[in-house]
């Protein structure tokens, strides 16, 4: 992944814009009376009259370049799609829903965990035969086992994330003269000689507490390895374990310097993710910050700036601590039916289909783990790269750690992980601290 994803964001492998996917050959079968097919073959029942509720926790771009997949579904089924906007936790959310009776026939689930939790609650209901035919044709075996529970399947991941990479502003770094690092220290090193050059380095999202887990994730992934990344993972290692120490210790080597983070830690605390994208990307040569740590998806909050990806901006891997390799962190939204209804598995067999995952593609900021999706589909090299990137990858990857966790430690606001590594962010130093909060919010969790 490393390797793939460091000639992939380098911005010298072209893709192909030659061929889309087009048929080219073949008569191709008329559509029954009862179901539509498409070009790939996936068929869909026809529901005309029926509305298929979904639940997800986008806004802004993201929501509307999904309701733009809902809209083609609708068009080939003849349903109609209503978006449900969700909020995080959305366990917390979901259960309410379900409570008065009103649940989505979908749900987009952000974490490994909340899967896990909507099967031990009983609330998801497994893949039908038509949707897992898709699966299998279209995804790789890993992707599909994260969408399992004890064998049985239950979600379909449509939107992945390869949340290993760093962007950064080109005219900064050109005109500071700094250099793209490859380990930790270099890293260190590019970022002061940026703020030597007049330009805050580094913008990070410190009111979104999601992408703090990133940086924690990617650093421990790096330095502990990929075996105490999966014990820690499923909490069979504490977090007062040495290497978390080491991790944390690490990371405030950045955080520890307010002089780096754009606005300095009150103003990271202050910074929702958009808007860390943003402020990175306008204002020419003099923005608020020159880099920005994030997944792939930050495409989409560039494109709301003047800047171009691939010229304005690019891109390189989160770089190597100490003597680890390279993390590969990954991320993703699975859809996971919630109702026994024809609606919500056709809606599943589609969201497996490239069909979908190409209209979004073709919008940018989003990635996807369907290998049968044409890369052509993708608005430019950078993405087009960490997709195929992200597909070639091999068992190296890690899944975001913090959303196989229990969602009340791993992903909820103001409270667990979330909550500890924002303060942490303010205050740097209190390492043991820090640590023995999030091992007592993690042992309560994981007992819950």
């Amino acid at each position: 992944m490393a390797v793939a994803a460091g000639t992939a964001v380098a911005l010298t492998a072209c893709g192909s814009d030659g061929d889309s996917g087009k048929d080219k050959g073949g008569d191709a079968k008329k559509p029954s009376a009862s179901a539509a097919q498409s070009s790939s073959g996936v068929r869909l029942p026809k529901l005309d009259g029926q509305t298929v509720k979904i639940a997800a926790v986008w806004s802004g771009a993201e929501r509307d370049a999904f309701e733009k997949v809902l809209a083609d579904f609708g068009k080939r089924t003849g349903a109609k799609t209503e978006y449900v906007a969700a909020q995080d936790p959305v366990i917390g959310f979901l259960e309410s829903k379900i409570a008065g009776g009103g649940q989505p026939d979908v749900a987009m689930l952000p974490q490994v965990g909340a899967i896990q939790q909507a099967v031990e609650r009983e609330w998801a209901k497994p893949v039908g035969a038509e949707a897992q035919a898709e699966l299998k044709k279209n995804f790789g075996q890993g992707w599909q086992e994260l969408g399992a529970v004890d064998g049985k399947q239950y979600g379909v991941y449509f939107k992945a994330a390869n949340k290993s990479l760093v962007w950064y502003n080109t005219a900064v770094f050109d005109n500071a003269g700094a250099e793209v690092p490859t380990s930790w220290a270099d890293f260190l090193k590019t970022a002061q000689t940026v703020a030597d050059s007049g330009v805050t380095p580094v913008s990070v999202a410190g009111a979104d507490g999601w992408t703090l887990t990133d940086w924690f994730e990617n650093i421990y992934l790096s330095q502990a390895g990929p075996e105490k990344y999966d014990k820690l993972a499923r909490h069979e290692i504490k977090w007062t374990d040495p290497s978390v120490k080491q991790a944390l210790t690490t990371l405030g080597q950045l955080f520890g310097k307010p002089d780096l983070l754009a606005g300095g830690a009150k103003g990271a605390l202050a910074t929702e993710f958009p808007a860390s994208v943003t402020q990175t990307f306008t204002g020419g040569d003099q923005p608020k910050a020159g880099m920005v740590f994030e997944a792939d998806f930050v495409g989409i909050n560039i494109a709301e700036t003047d800047a171009k990806i691939g010229s304005d901006a690019k891109v390189f891997p989160f770089p190597a601590v100490g003597s680890g390799k390279a993390p590969a962190v990954v991320g993703g939204d699975a859809a996971v039916a919630l109702k026994d209804s024809k609606g919500a598995q056709a809606l599943l067999t589609y969201l497996a289909s490239p069909e979908a995952a190409a209209i979004w593609a073709k919008t940018g900021g989003f990635i996807s783990p369907n290998k049968a999706l044409d890369t052509s589909a993708y608005p430019n090299d950078v993405q087009r790269g960490i997709a195929e990137a992200l597909i070639k990858a091999g068992d190296d990857i890690r899944y975001d750690m913090s959303d196989q966790m229990p969602q009340s430690f791993g992903g909820s606001p103001n409270k667990g992980e979330w909550k500890a590594l924002q303060d942490f962010l303010a205050k740097p130093k209190d390492v043991a601290a820090i640590q023995q909060r999030l091992e007592r919010d993690a042992a309560k969790a994981y007992k819950d």
